[in-house]
């Protein structure tokens, strides 16, 4: 794999693949619900633009003639239950049974938060993504995304609808030896500073994993705080014009699952390595429609 951006979208790649969700390369960077802007083809990272519960996106609604007060209550971003863990392969990747290592004690492993053993296919690339004890936020369904679905602002973005927020996350992407790789989120006591003292006196968490790669990224907040954002969904406006409502002979009000569809990628499908995959490249240069603008549109794969 050439860099560190054909990383961030092969693993991004491959989480959407199974998830229909985008994840963050660099979760310690903040993204907040609300947030809009544009896809960078090279990393799959969000350029954020702005959010729509920023003040000068509410003065353009007004601006516009589109009665709502995001400010409200009723409108603004609400908060799900808190899980245990969540954890999130592509695949490839088989999750198995944690087997005890000896680098990790009886104590740490009974106490652990999260046990995990994965085993990667060879030649292929596989993702991982752990989050501990992860909550949504997000988007109240109703009259906010029907609404701004009008706002100039969105013509042709992205607009994050909920995210994943966490205390500690562990982001794996594989390097195609076929490897095993185990991790736990182990509990540590404190360090003694004196015989019977000890220093700050609370239990702190860390992660430990055998794994070797430069495609590895782990942090945990000492302290618990939800500063993490692995893992988000990503909206991109349907035109006004639903095909697919005609199709389906279905009349009346389009619903919000009308109005925003799950973002695909700007990019064509990806080889092992993060690149796009030149077969697919001449195949649409060979079937690509007349017009540059039609023969522009992502690719869309069925996971």
């Amino acid at each position: 794999m050439r860099d560190n951006t054909a990383a961030s979208r092969k693993f991004i790649d491959l989480i959407r693949q199974a998830s229909s969700k985008w994840a963050n390369w660099d979760p310690p960077i903040e993204i907040k619900v609300g947030d809009y802007g544009t896809i960078e083809h090279d990393s799959g990272e969000l350029d954020v633009e702005g959010n729509i519960y920023d003040k000068t996106f509410q003065t353009s609604l007004d601006n516009q003639g589109l009665n709502l007060n995001l400010s409200d209550a009723s409108c603004q971003p609400r908060k799900g239950g808190i899980d245990d863990n969540i954890i999130m392969s592509s695949s490839g990747v088989k999750q198995g049974d944690f087997s005890l290592k000896p680098e990790v004690s009886f104590l740490n492993l009974a106490s652990a938060a999260v046990k995990a053993e994965f085993k990667f296919q060879e030649g292929k690339r596989g993702a991982v993504l752990v989050m501990h004890k992860p909550q949504q936020v997000y988007i109240p369904p109703g009259k906010v995304l029907s609404t701004i679905h009008k706002a100039n602002e969105l013509q042709d973005k992205y607009l994050v609808t909920s995210t994943f927020t966490c205390p500690g996350y562990y982001i794996y992407l594989s390097n195609k030896s076929g490897e095993r790789i185990a991790l736990a989120l182990t509990a540590s006591a404190p360090i003694p500073a004196a015989a019977g003292i000890t220093a700050g006196g609370t239990v702190s968490m860390d992660w430990w994993t055998d794994a070797q790669a430069a495609f590895l990224r782990k942090a945990v907040d000492k302290a618990g705080q939800y500063r993490y954002t692995p893992l988000y969904s990503l909206k991109h406006k349907q035109n006004s014009f639903s095909f697919t409502r005609i199709f389906r002979g279905e009349e009346g009000e389009e619903t919000e699952d009308d109005l925003w569809l799950d973002c695909t990628p700007p990019w064509q499908p990806l080889d092992e390595d993060g690149d796009e995959d030149p077969v697919w490249e001449d195949k649409d240069e060979e079937f690509s429609p007349g017009s540059a603008v039609e023969g522009s549109l992502p690719f869309t794969t069925l996971s």
